[in-house]
Order: structure tokens, then C-alpha cells, then sequence
């Protein structure tokens, strides 16, 4: 895929920010995430995000750290943290602006260290694809913890996205679960190719969490029925 975010983040960060990246799904129309977002200052960060930065512990693995700004943070409060992301572009930019171990990795080949907390944010349980591949990743999670260690992660129940029915429940597919959508990402005039992600409801993952030999509780929750959950 073309690391369409990854251009984007370094369009803004040297100084050619023109147009912001507009996101499609499965169930949503085109919506604009703005790049100066990507680049937030813990000020400007969401509760969720402010909350599981304060609850970090030991040595940090930030999967999907973007441009940056949690390890950043992290790092001025004095942890040792590593970052990982898929975008070469992302890597570039955090790096540039000063996270000091930083590398173009996948979760899943990510295998060379233990940590005391893995922090997934930004609707963190996105990477596992779909409900039956969550087991996967949540194995392999459990490899790169340290004794004691913690797992922060973040997501949404999408029930407010779907049509009530006079009874009051949701109309869903009936070929997937609810919160597994497909997505495209495009910016200045290129599209990337369309994507799985997974957004999981708090049962459902709590579910799926002791499944795989995890205590699980949710630390905080948002207004738009988004959570920040602890596995441990």
C-alpha cells in the first residue's frame, strides 16, 4: 500500500501543508482528518490518550507511533521507549523530531525485546484486522510483555453508527461483526487501497481478552462510546 499518511506527515512537518487526509469506510462518508491532529501536543490529546500516558509503567513499545507525540512525551518524563510503525514516512518524522529508537516495523515481526507497558492508541484494537485474527495479535502481544507488564490499548463500540430499530437494537451485517470496517485513506489526489480495521465493543473484547489469558478492565471512557482498557 502507499504510505499515503506517511507523505502527509512529512508534507506538514517541513512545511508544505496544503490539504488535510480524507478517510472513507464501509460506513461512513468521506470525513477530513486534519494533519496539525497528528502532530497534538499532550494538551491537546483526548482524556483516553492523557490517561493511558499517565498509566504508563517501565519501559514503553508505542505500536503505531504516528508522528510521534506519545513517545515524545514519554521520553521527556524520562521512560525508555521504543516506537514502531508501518509507514516509512511516520518513522521519518518521529525520528526528525526527536524519538530517539524508532523503526519501520509490523507488530507482528516485532520480536526483539520485552517491555513493561505496550501502548496501542488511536483506536489501538484497528491493527488486529478482524475479530477472528484479535487472538493472533493478542499472543503475540503476550511475548513482548515483562512480568507484571500491562498492555493500553484503545477503541469504540460503533453501535451509534448503525440505524436503531423500533425496539431499540441496531440494524448490523449480517456477514460480519458490526465493528469490522474497510477503509481508504487519500491525500492529494491518491487513494490507498482499501484496508481492514477493527473497532471492538468492550464485552466483546473483555471477551476476547480472558480468551487469551488476560485480566482486562477499562481505565476511562470518552463521550462517544470510545474506552481506554488495561490487559494484564
Amino acid at each position: 500500500m502507499n504510505d499515503i499518511i506517511g507523505q502527509a506527515l512529512i508534507d506538514y512537518f517541513e512545511g508544505r501543508y496544503t490539504e488535510d487526509l480524507i478517510t472513507e469506510t464501509t460506513i461512513s462518508d468521506e470525513d477530513e482528518l486534519p494533519l496539525p491532529y497528528l502532530f497534538r501536543t499532550f494538551e491537546e490529546m483526548p482524556e483516553i490518550e492523557q490517561t493511558a500516558l499517565h498509566r504508563a509503567k517501565g519501559s514503553v513499545l508505542d505500536v503505531g507511533c504516528g508522528a510521534g507525540n506519545h513517545a515524545l512525551w514519554l521520553q521527556e518524563h524520562d521512560f525508555h521507549v521504543t516506537g514502531i510503525d508501518t509507514s516509512k514516512g511516520a518513522v521519518k518524522v518521529s525520528s526528525a523530531r526527536g524519538v530517539k529508537n524508532v523503526s519501520n516495523r509490523s507488530l507482528l515481526d516485532y520480536n526483539e525485546t520485552t517491555f513493561d507497558t505496550v501502548m496501542l492508541l488511536m483506536n489501538g484494537t484497528g491493527i488486529f484486522e478482524s475479530v477472528e485474527e484479535t487472538a493472533t495479535y493478542l499472543q503475540h502481544l503476550k511475548t513482548l510483555l515483562n512480568p507484571k507488564g500491562q498492555i493500553l490499548i484503545d477503541s469504540s463500540d460503533l453501535k451509534y453508527m448503525y440505524d436503531r430499530s423500533e425496539e431499540g437494537g441496531i440494524w448490523v451485517p449480517a456477514d460480519r461483526y458490526y465493528g469490522e470496517l474497510e477503509f481508504t485513506v487519500s491525500y492529494k489526489g491518491q487513494q490507498s487501497e482499501a484496508f481492514p480495521w477493527l473497532y471492538l465493543d468492550e464485552r466483546l473484547f473483555e471477551d476476547l481478552a480472558k480468551e487469551n489469558g488476560f485480566n482486562f478492565e477499562v481505565l476511562a471512557r470518552g463521550t462517544n462510546f470510545d474506552y481506554l482498557a488495561r490487559l494484564f
